[in-house]
Parts: C-alpha cells; structure tokens; sequence
C-alpha cells in the first residue's frame, strides 16, 4: 500500500531516493541469505520458488486485473522485463551467489549493474552522463580491478566473475525496459513475480525440489529473505526508484552494496575479509556516490 500511495504523489525524486535505499539494504541482505543456502540442501529452483511465489500470491489481484500480457504492453517489453529482473537473472546471479564470497559479490553484483545500465543508456537510448558519474564509474572499475589483483593470487572460484556481470547486464536490460513500458512499479513487480513463479515451476516439475525436505527453519529464513523482502518489497522499491529517478541513476544506488555485504559475509558467516576486499568495497561504493549524479552541477 506504500507503493500505491508514493506511485500516486508527484514526481518528487525523494521517494525515488528512499526507493534505491530500501532495495540497497534487502539486496546485501539477499545475497547473504542466498550465500547461506549454498551449505543447505536448497537448490536454486528452490529458492526461485519462495522468491516469486510469495509475491505472486500477494499481487495476485493486481495481475489478475492486469492480465498476463496487460493490453497496449509490447510482449518483447514484458520478457526482457521477465528475464532481466526475474527468473533467468536469478538463476545466474543465484547460482554464481553460491560460488563466490559475498564481499565479491557486492563488487561484482553491485558495481557491474550501474555500469551496464550506463552502457546500454548511452548506446541505445543517447543518455550522456556527465564527468562526475564518468568519474563515478571510473572508480567502479577500479574497485573491481583491486578485486581482480586479490583472486589473481588466490584459488577462488571464476564462476563469480563470468556470471555476476551477466546477471548484471541482465538487469540493466529490466531496469531500461521497465522505464519504457508505462507499468507502476506494483504491476511491473506483480508481472514478474508470476511470470517468474511459472518459470520455476516447470523448472520444479522437470528437474525436481528439494522443498519438503528442508529444516522448517531454513526455509523460513528464506521466506522472509527471498519472499518478503527481495521477492516482494525490493521488486516495488526499486521500480519506484527508476519512475522516479530514471534508469541509470536508480540502478547506481545498487551498488552501495559492496560495503553493506562485505561487512554482513565477515560477521554472519564469518568469511575472511581482506585490505583487498575492504579497499574494493570502498572504492566501488565511493563510485556510486559519484556516479547517481548528486554531486553533479546539473542533473539530468
């Protein structure tokens, strides 16, 4: 009810602002509980069936009025938004999440989402980000490249640095095609969760679940991670986010979560944390800051 009343008022970008921070906060959380179920019986298909069919059910009268395919909404629109915010991004990123430390996750996840969403704006759609989010981005890359220098000396897995940017171009092509599409942020999030849960659930019927014979415990933490909180609350955030601030500005934000997960990897799960992972965290938040625009002289 939040997201009607906020999608309702003016364009303020206030609630825009507020938007991109709530999703920051779920999304560190996310990748910690999806981290976590890499030493549980919880698959990805698994997860993917709690992450959408929680919000599936609870926006089921918004899709149900809206239809599967919303009348006037361009198809091609409907699955970039389905893919890139929804079940093959979560496939990719979930499966990568299980693989990779959550500090690189942050760097990886987070800083590569700005990046693909200021590539694919300046390339399709002619946005000309000035030099403070130039310069904002520069930084994103070198955190990333700290981040690089660290697993060049180590045996970490490469899983992470293939997927992770995938997953994050992926969700520059949603955070485009959203802006496009005329949706309120509580349609576009109803769309993709029962889309998503459909998905999942043929994925379930032909490869199997391991749902009922997870710890009840687990699988409330992830009701609450992955249903509630990202499935539900950060999906309608973040599109209020890019209403409201456009694509690329809403989708910087995200990669505040470098810090927020690097710290959440070292204290509850006890992941070593590094001068290399600090330093890349530092560096690619910093970048964010940078790249929003807030610190420029004009704002798009």
């Amino acid at each position: 009810m939040v997201a009607l009343t906020l999608d309702r008022g003016s364009d303020s970008p206030v609630s825009g602002y507020a938007g991109a921070f709530v999703t920051v906060l779920i999304w560190a959380g996310w990748i910690l509980a999806t981290r976590h179920t890499a030493a549980t019986s919880l698959g990805t298909i698994d997860l993917g069936l709690i992450r959408y069919g929680i919000p599936a059910l609870v926006l089921a009268p918004v899709w149900l009025k809206t239809g599967l395919v919303p009348k006037g909404l361009s198809p091609a629109l409907l699955a970039l938004m389905v893919a890139g915010s929804g079940a093959l991004f979560f496939q990719v990123a979930a499966f990568a999440i299980h693989a990779t430390p959550a500090a690189s996750v942050g760097v990886l996840l987070g800083g590569s989402m700005p990046l693909a969403t200021a590539i694919i704006g300046v390339t399709l759609f002619r946005e000309r980000p000035d030099r403070m989010r130039i310069l904002g981005f520069a930084a994103i890359i070198l955190g990333m490249a700290i981040l690089l220098t660290r697993s060049l000396g180590a045996s970490d897995s490469w899983t992470g640095w293939l997927l992770l940017p995938a997953a994050a171009a992926l969700w520059a092509t949603y955070t485009h095609a959203f802006r496009r599409t005329g949706l309120s942020p509580l349609q576009g999030g109803a769309l993709i969760a029962v889309w998503s849960f459909l998905i999942h659930l043929a994925l379930a019927l032909v490869f199997g679940s391991t749902l009922a014979t997870v710890p009840a415990h687990e699988i409330g933490l992830q009701v609450i991670s992955q249903g509630v909180l990202s499935g539900l609350i950060a999906t309608l955030a973040y599109g209020l986010a890019v209403r409201r601030l456009g694509g690329t500005q809403a989708a910087a934000f995200t990669a505040l979560t470098p810090v927020l997960a690097m710290i959440g990897g070292g204290l509850l799960l006890q992941e070593a944390i590094g001068p290399f992972e600090i330093a890349a965290a530092v560096v690619t938040a910093t970048g964010v800051a940078l790249s929003t625009g807030m610190l420029s002289a004009r704002h798009e």
